[in-house]
């Protein structure tokens, strides 16, 4: 059964020359057991049979709505993701990438059920099962779970795993959605949203998260660490622990200027460690 009045739950998937990997992630939103939402799919002008692929998904299932930019903005997503927001029709956003999956066919239940008795929380996460090209897990990891606790760690790490989150619409768009802040928007984007309500993640695993080469937080380590420490730095009067949070990610941009081929090998430990800890 497919609703033809507003769905609650509008879903923001971004892809760009993925379109194996994109029928995956694709199917997990389809096997979710919430049934009323909207998938909007934002084509990043790829080059591959992407245009394709999303016909025959937005054929089979009404639900399913194809976009395509006429030029690409990879790897700076926030203007795609921008648009996906003003796109979307539903109380609610959930976001997903389309390397990833929903391993969770509650998920989406779940947090809007939270939301929807909580009115007073603005965003809400969950954990991750990190797996490796042949969908072989490497680690799992949650992120903080209560509101104070994600505070206090929120200027050291990005309190959100991205395609985990659901958050209010309404209120992303009063605080202007994701910032221009290249490869870290959506951290910015939970800062923002923190000042307009209570924060929480689910100590469940929701998403499958592919740890590989293709990562934006691998290939753009350098600008992606840059613009943490701009970012942060104009919250550090919203958040506490300021300057331990500086000095941490500052490290992290002096290891950025390591050869590739040494972050290479470091980049699953430092992963896990970044992801279980921060």
């Amino acid at each position: 059964m497919v609703s033809e009045k507003t769905p609650q739950i509008s879903v923001v998937l971004p892809t760009f020359n993925r379109s194996v990997l994109l029928n995956r992630a694709i199917e997990s939103v389809i096997g979710q057991s919430f049934w009323d939402w909207e998938l909007i799919v934002i084509d990043d002008a790829s080059t591959d049979d992407t245009p394709e692929v999303l016909a025959g998904w937005a054929a089979k299932d009404k639900r399913i709505k194809a976009f395509r930019n006429e030029r690409n903005f990879y790897p700076d997503i926030s203007e795609t993701l921008n648009k996906g927001l003003k796109l979307a029709r539903g109380k609610y956003i959930a976001r997903l990438d389309d390397d990833d999956l929903w391993r969770d066919n509650d998920k989406l239940k779940k947090q809007y059920e939270f939301l929807e008795s909580h009115p007073d929380y603005a965003v809400v996460g969950g954990g991750v099962v990190v797996v490796d090209e042949n969908g072989r897990e490497l680690f799992r990891y949650f992120k903080k779970e209560k509101d104070e606790e994600i505070r206090k760690r929120a200027l050291f790490g990005n309190p959100f795993s991205h395609t985990t989150v659901m958050f209010r619409r309404s209120p992303a768009l009063s605080v202007g959605g994701y910032g221009d802040w290249r490869n870290a928007e959506d951290w910015d984007l939970w800062l923002k949203l923190g000042e307009k309500g209570k924060l929480y993640n689910f100590p469940e695993y929701f998403t499958d998260y592919l740890l590989a080469g293709q990562n934006k937080s691998f290939l753009y380590k350098r600008d992606q660490a840059m613009a943490i420490l701009k970012f942060i730095k104009s919250h550090k009067k919203e958040y506490p622990n300021f300057w331990p949070a500086y000095f941490i990610n500052f490290g992290i941009l002096l290891y950025s200027f390591l050869p590739i081929f040494i972050r290479r090998g470091l980049h699953q430990t430092l992963s896990y460690i970044k992801r279980r800890f921060f």
